[in-house]
């Protein structure tokens, strides 16, 4: 069943078009969108060179996040992560490299397309530490009270109920844990009418 809230989009509908333009980043990265990608975001939102040197190319040209969780701080060694809307995994590779093989990331997203290169490129890598699961950031597919660290980039924004969202990080959270988050934020008041309209969540 959809839902729709007086002053949002309809959940399903808005979750299907984001599935849409992320499965055009999947499979075309290089066709251009309204918003950068690949190694030039990588470059524009500071990430530092020898973290993309664990980052598999086809996973980096789908990069399509809009900030740096890193940039509050490099994860520990042994620490458990969960990444919300992990795209293609950019963000894991990164997030698996800084934890080592005593830690465990464990990267969540709605789209297959995505979830699938990241799958693919993790086999490759031979990463036993690193697991991609389908999910959404209402409902995440992780035990309460796992994660030392959750990380997240460009995905809160595009989530209707982000009440819900923020209950399912601090569950998913140990006790102490803590959040590192890149994303948008408006700071202006939204009409009604303009969170109702999908295209303007997705363009």
């Amino acid at each position: 069943m959809s839902e729709t809230s007086s002053s949002g989009p309809d959940r399903e509908q808005l979750r299907e078009a984001i599935r849409g333009e992320y499965r055009e980043v999947a499979h075309s990265p290089q066709k251009g969108f309204h918003f950068h990608t690949g190694r030039r975001l990588a470059g524009v939102v500071e990430y530092r060179d020898e973290w993309l040197e664990s980052v598999p190319e086809s996973v980096l040209e789908s990069f399509a996040g809009t900030g740096n969780p890193f940039s509050m701080g490099l994860l520990s060694s042994g620490e458990r992560v969960v990444d919300l809307a992990c795209g293609a995994g950019i963000d894991s590779f990164i997030a698996a490299a800084q934890v080592g093989t005593s830690g465990v990331v464990v990267g969540i997203d709605m789209t297959d397309e995505m979830l699938d290169k990241g799958r693919r490129a993790r086999e490759v890598a031979g990463i036993d530490h690193l697991e991609f699961r389908r999910g959404y950031l209402e409902n995440v597919p992780v035990e309460d009270a796992w994660a030392d660290v959750v990380i997240s980039n460009g995905s809160i924004n595009l989530s209707p109920d982000k009440a819900t969202v923020f209950d399912e990080i601090y569950r998913v959270l140990k006790p102490g844990g803590r959040i590192q988050i890149g994303d948008i934020m408006v700071h202006e008041t939204v009409s009604d009418k303009a969170k109702a309209d999908i295209d303007l969540w997705t363009g």
